[in-house]
């Protein structure tokens, strides 16, 4: 039930109008039983009634018209009517006149209705606890007192029922204070429980705010790794969704990786679970358990973190060592190198060489081309400058990449060919454009260069596409080369792997650490495809770097 209260200008009526509403739906049922009862004993015994009644046809009449009162107000509950303040004051009013009307027309104030006064009376002070309630008991006081005062005077009574009329006032307005003073009480401590409970539920609001907002993943599980609660953070890392929702589906289960480390820990608490991937194109996570529930132990708390923050961070340190150490690097492996490369050239300019020092003069000049390679991947990466990410377009940035790209290669080598898939409704990415470009040129080079080992074409392909939750985009770049053995992808973004003979293998390993700069993910993709998928997964675009 809903009450109108005029003071109240919200939307919604407050817990104290919703049980006053609730009271007067109550009271309401007393009123219609009471009624009923009356009405019932007006069919027992009706010959000794001319004895007992004042005005028999008039207490009948009032019976009825009581009992048709409190059905309409029934009827009109139940149909979902509204009940405001005066529509109780009104009721409270008219029992009090109709209950002492029936007492004047029967035996008068010793008849047993006048306690049903005191019941009408106590229920408008707890409806209504406030100067309105003394009015219902200073009315019933004045009507009770009438109703003596007239019988003595005009009936012959006895002066006993003015006593007895006098003993109800005071009923009357001793049920009106007790009853205020406790409903004062009741209201005061619903009131401070209503507001310890919206604090509760706002600090509950808010942990649960804070904890969906929370970049570390964080889980609950049973023991038998059924995922119960999970954070948004925690979907992302481990399943790739995004979800407002905290509750999972019981069905989800966890991934491989994670419920052996879950398993293992659980044989040995003291055990640090090793950094693990939950596929293939996700980062590198770390998981670190705990008991929820010490004493029952019934649940555990699974903190997830992405170690590609971390990583990035040890690798700027490293990078910084770096940096000192290629300085001298540069110096005192350059100028000899130099010195090499420059005698070598002198030596092919010499009329007398034959066929063998023609191919150890090929041999100095590809190999110092190799090490004058190194050292520059190796600059590059101290040189390394703060991603200054912004946010992307990918569909048209990807479009005049590939127009630019086709434009610098060499057509001696033969065409060039790049096919752009791109999915429709794409989320934007947020990276330096700069750096992820130096990323594609580094995979598309290499992508022509084994596609055309294989297949004596110049080709590759560039897909664009969103990941499963529709927040994140992806690019793969894919060759139709002779792929990657299966014992050599655990290795192929180590630094200084390679399977070519004149490659540095550095190219990969910056291509990863200019990803995580960017907080993207560069991964292997093994789906069973010609060639090899190299794919960059870019970070959610509200995320800053």
């Amino acid at each position: 039930m809903t009450v109108h209260n005029p003071v109240n200008t919200g939307a919604f009526p407050s817990p104290a109008l919703l049980q006053q509403a609730k009271l007067f739906r109550i009271y309401n049922h007393y009123r219609l039983v009471i009624s009923l009862m009356l009405a019932g004993l007006l069919f027992v015994d009706p010959g000794t009634f001319d004895a007992r009644f004042r005005w028999q046809d008039y207490y009948q009449a009032g019976v009825v018209s009581y009992l048709a009162l409190n059905g309409f107000f029934a009827l009109i509950l139940m149909a979902g009517f509204q009940v405001s303040q005066r529509h109780i004051t009104l009721s409270i009013l008219l029992d009090i006149l109709i209950i002492h009307g029936l007492l004047l027309t029967s035996t008068g104030i010793t008849n047993g209705l006048a306690n049903l006064v005191i019941v009408s009376v106590a229920a408008g002070n707890i409806l209504t606890p406030s100067r309105l309630g003394i009015f219902y008991a200073a009315l019933a006081a004045i009507c009770s007192l009438g109703i003596s005062g007239w019988a003595v005077l005009s009936l012959n009574g006895h002066a006993d029922d003015i006593v007895r009329a006098g003993s109800l006032g005071i009923l009357y307005f001793a049920a009106a204070f007790v009853l205020q003073n406790i409903s004062r009480r009741m209201i005061r401590s619903e009131a401070l429980a209503n507001s310890r409970a919206r604090s509760i539920a706002e600090l509950e609001q808010i942990n649960r705010q804070i904890i969906q907002r929370m970049r570390t993943g964080i889980l609950v599980l049973d023991r038998y790794g059924q995922v119960r609660l999970a954070n948004a953070a925690a979907e992302e890392l481990l399943f790739g969704t995004t979800s407002a929702d905290t509750d999972l589906p019981r069905s989800r289960t966890l991934p491989q990786p994670l419920k052996l480390g879950l398993d293992a820990w659980l044989k040995d608490p003291r055990m640090r679970v090793a950094p693990f991937q939950s596929a293939p194109t996700s980062p590198l996570l770390q998981a670190n358990f705990t008991q929820l529930d010490q004493e029952r132990g019934d649940h555990i708390l699974v903190f997830i973190e992405d170690m590609s923050k971390v990583t990035q961070q040890a690798q700027q340190m490293k990078l910084a060592s770096l940096g000192r150490l290629t300085a001298g690097i540069a110096h005192e492996i350059r100028n000899p190198l130099g010195a090499i490369s420059h005698a070598a050239q002198l030596m092919e300019e010499s009329p007398h060489l034959d066929d063998g020092d023609k191919q150890m003069l090929d041999i100095i000049r590809r190999h110092s081309k190799r090490v004058n390679g190194i050292i520059e991947n190796v600059l590059d990466l101290s040189r390394r400058k703060t991603a200054d990410a912004e946010l992307v377009d990918l569909p048209i940035w990807l479009q005049e990449f590939r127009r630019d790209y086709l434009q610098t290669q060499d057509e001696q080598a033969g065409p060039s060919s790049i096919e752009l898939e791109i999915d429709p409704d794409l989320p934007a990415a947020r990276f330096d454009k700069s750096q992820i470009e130096q990323v594609l040129v580094n995979l598309c080079d290499n992508g022509l260069r084994y596609s055309e080992q294989q297949t004596g074409s110049r080709k590759l392909s560039l897909h664009a596409g969103s990941t499963e939750d529709r927040q994140r985009a992806y690019l793969d770049v894919r060759d139709f080369g002779p792929g990657i053995a299966p014992e050599d992808r655990s290795s192929v973004f180590e630094p200084f792997f390679t399977t070519d003979k004149s490659g540095t293998g550095l190219g990969l390993y910056l291509a990863r650490e200019l990803c995580e700069a960017n907080q993207a993910h560069l991964s292997l993709v093994e789906d069973g495809h010609q060639g090899c998928c190299f794919r960059i997964t870019f970070a959610h675009p509200g995320r800053m770097i």
